[in-house]
């Protein structure tokens, strides 16, 4: 398979595994409504917010929906990735400004690319899928580096937005859409599981009722299909209620066979015309539409515009725009209803003006849902006055819009999980570890958030995690419980497999050890980082 490469990616491709661990503190002072909703909003930068989340969410997420960096030329983004190389470090953690003659600008939205999209393959489901906004400006840079990242195979989708409703002319052919384009872990599940787009009553007119048929309103469907793969019994003579008769047309078949053609027409739902003697169509009541395929293309009468979207952030924060480049709320509503059912958890990593929340927020109240968010937004200010704010706004009330209900934990990012010379930080507490190893141990989130009244983090594939740590990593006394000792063993929560155990020592025997069938691992040492 082709590969892309660039400036500096070979510093890139294990970055994601070096960026540290650091703990997530909320702030219960910015958060709002219901902090048992299960939503996030994360303020740092995503590429560290993401490996911060990872001991939780990894494998849990069913859509990733991200807005990045369109890399337009025109735009400035700012990700201070610490890449310990050269080539990058001259450029990389700058702003990627205006210049036009900046060439290098395409390596520096690949090297950011990279890592993110790594770590967010991490977080998806095994029916999970990723849906990434883009224009022309780096979509084909973003469809290589996803082939190369999960796999050409995986790709589902180029979703095209019609983002204007009238003719643009600055250009020498207007530029009036972009792109949302979409890879699933597993194409043939999301296929199975995805959903179905509910018809509106634009899409449904076609719909009518002629004869007032007691069954409501139908539409005639051909009866006709090509020949190619056709059975024997797909070809026979049909005569109408006027005596005319009818056989398929050249090259075509019926797509009924005799057997199911009779049994329509004995129950009514084969039409032959207002006078009886035209081509039969079999009858479909618009009551038998689960909805219809998604398609690739997007109108702007199905999922809004960049005037829609512009106009939604001025009633939520005034004549003043809040953002630049706002989503509308409808094209975001609609991948989520393709993409998600209730009790999923969607994932945004470039949260901005927090569409996302809002527009899940949205669909929750529509359909009685329990979908849980995560936003991360870099910015702090943006991220406190226009991210949190929204979704506050939506969860509330504003203007004439309902509140939507629901609530969020506003979080920050805290120090890294090691100190600089590669021991625990001292202010991590039990849980913050807890989580921490039984990820980096299984490659699982931990079961359920842990309090530290037991050592005992969780059983996966039949073995059990155990961790010893109270907290006060200079006590290594035996008496501290957090060294294995003959009496700590005894007292531990029992368990028939293995038992893999986390502690700052061990007084015990390799044979004792082999014997009770534990595996020791020395804590700072030998906690992996993954």
């Amino acid at each position: 398979m082709p590969t892309l490469d660039w400036i500096g990616k070979k510093s890139v491709i294990n970055h994601h595994r070096e960026v540290p661990y650091r703990l997530l503190r909320c702030d219960n002072s910015l958060s709002t409504g219901d902090s048992d909703a299960g939503n996030l909003i994360v303020q740092g930068d995503n590429l560290l917010a993401l490996k911060a989340l990872l001991p939780y969410y990894a494998g849990k997420v069913k859509c990733v929906c991200i807005d990045p960096p369109y890399n337009t030329g025109e735009e400035s983004w700012v990700y201070n990735d610490n890449v310990n190389s050269l080539e990058i470090g001259q450029w990389l953690g700058k702003v990627v400004g205006p210049e036009f003659a900046d060439l290098t600008r395409h390596d520096k939205w690949l090297c950011m690319m990279y890592p993110r999209l790594m770590l967010l393959k991490e977080f998806l489901r095994e029916d999970g899928s990723i849906w990434i906004s883009i224009d022309d400006s780096e979509i084909h840079h973003l469809r290589n580096l996803m082939d190369e990242i999960f796999g050409r195979e995986k790709f589902v989708a180029a979703n095209v937005w019609q983002k204007r409703y009238s003719r643009e002319n600055r250009e020498a052919i207007g530029d009036v859409h972009e792109y949302i384009v979409v890879y699933a872990l597993n194409p043939g599940l999301f296929k199975k599981q995805r959903n179905l787009v509910t018809p509106d009553e634009k899409q449904t007119k076609v719909y009518k009722n002629p004869n007032n048929d007691s069954r409501g309103r139908w539409r005639p469907i051909p009866m006709t299909a090509q020949e190619g793969h056709a059975t024997e019994d797909q070809f026979y003579e049909i005569t109408t209620p006027s005596g005319k008769v009818f056989k398929p047309p050249t090259g075509r078949c019926w797509s009924l066979s005799q057997k199911t053609f009779e049994k329509l027409r004995a129950e009514g739902r084969i039409y032959f015309g207002k006078k009886g003697n035209s081509q039969p169509n079999v009858i479909r009541y618009m009551t038998e539409i689960e909805g219809f395929v998604p398609w690739t293309w997007w109108p702007h009468d199905d999922v809004g515009h960049t005037d829609e979207a512009k106009k939604e952030i001025h009633a939520l924060f005034g004549k003043v725009a809040a953002f630049e480049t706002p989503k509308p709320l409808r094209l975001i509503k609609r991948i989520l209803e393709i993409a998600t059912k209730p009790g999923d958890i969607i994932l945004d990593s470039f949260a901005g003006t927090g569409t996302t929340g809002h527009a899940m927020l949205k669909l929750n109240k529509q359909d009685t849902g329990n979908r849980q968010f995560i936003l991360v937004e870099m910015d702090e200010k943006i991220c406190l006055d226009v991210t949190a704010k929204r979704v506050s706004l939506a969860i509330s009330g504003y203007g004439d819009n309902a509140g939507l209900g629901g609530g969020y934990r506003y979080c920050t990012l805290a120090e890294p999980l090691f100190d600089e010379k590669g021991n625990i930080h001292e202010k991590v507490t039990f849980t913050d570890l807890a989580a921490h190893v039984f990820f980096t141990e299984t490659g699982q989130p931990i079961p359920k958030r842990v309090t530290g009244k037991t050592p005992l983090l969780g059983v996966y594939n039949g073995t059990a995690i155990y961790l010893l740590y109270n907290g006060v990593l200079g006590d290594k006394q035996p008496s501290s419980g957090n060294v294995l000792t003959g009496e700590v063993l005894s007292n531990l929560p029992p368990h028939n497999g293995v038992k893999v155990v986390y502690g700052t020592a061990c007084r015990l025997s390799p044979q004792r050890l082999k014997r009770e069938n534990v595996i020791f691992r020395q804590t700072p040492y030998e906690i992996r980082t993954r």
